[in-house]
């Protein structure tokens, strides 16, 4: 497929908006994660696959979410169970999850299927084969203003996230004394329709409502 580049231009809507220097990649994903310069994704056959250079590589076995981090590669499948990527093959780890990421600094977190939150501490996430139980840790949420239907943390801190109407916004103003940030930015937010998105070394990962993959450039 031929990659072709566009400037995604907007107008100026509420805390502010950005341009992006955007680039469609062959293939169609249903969910995307990147993270140190790898990227993950999952179509809508559940096939998982991996980027080479501009080129996806399928892996082995089927999931319905894909997660990558400094704590490895982890998914869940249609069924829920967990699983960790080594060695080229994947590793069940005890444990049911719909939802999990890796994007921590060496912890994985995940919600279940009745809303519960975990969160899999250092020792266990770096080594499956001790984790005979998924602990989780209790700690305070803090509700922030406004409404997504997605967020994507990158591993440097980086918060983006996508509401209902296919928006794309970034939370600014985060800090260590203010880890909850100050404001939303709208970042090409009607051009995109987006579903899913996520940060890693400076590119946005894009997947619109027509399963699209775009690569942007912040």
């Amino acid at each position: 497929m031929m990659l072709w580049e566009f400037l995604l231009l907007l107008p100026p809507l509420l805390a502010g908006s950005s341009a992006l220097d955007c680039m469609e990649m062959p293939g169609s994903l249903k969910q995307i994660d990147a993270s140190n310069g790898q990227v993950f994704g999952v179509n809508t056959a559940g096939n998982v696959y991996t980027l080479y250079g501009d080129s996806w590589v399928q892996l082995p076995g089927s999931l319905k979410h894909v997660s990558v981090g400094p704590a490895g590669v982890w998914g869940v499948n249609k069924n829920n169970n967990i699983y960790k990527l080594v060695g080229g093959s994947w590793k069940k780890v005890t444990g049911l999850l719909k939802q999990i990421d890796a994007g921590g600094d060496v912890f994985v977190a995940g919600v279940s299927m009745n809303g519960g939150i975990y969160c899999l501490s250092r020792p266990a996430a770096v080594s499956v084969n001790n984790a005979s139980t998924l602990p989780w840790v209790n700690t305070a949420w803090q509700n922030i203003p406004g409404k997504l239907s997605m967020i994507e943390v990158g591993t440097e801190g980086s918060v983006y996230g996508v509401n209902s109407a296919g928006q794309i916004y970034r939370r600014d103003g985060i800090t260590k004394s203010n880890p909850i940030g100050t404001t939303w930015t709208q970042v090409a937010s009607f051009l995109c329709k987006c579903k899913h998105v996520s940060y890693d070394l400076g590119l946005l990962w894009l997947i619109n409502d027509q399963e699209k993959i775009m690569k942007c450039r912040i």
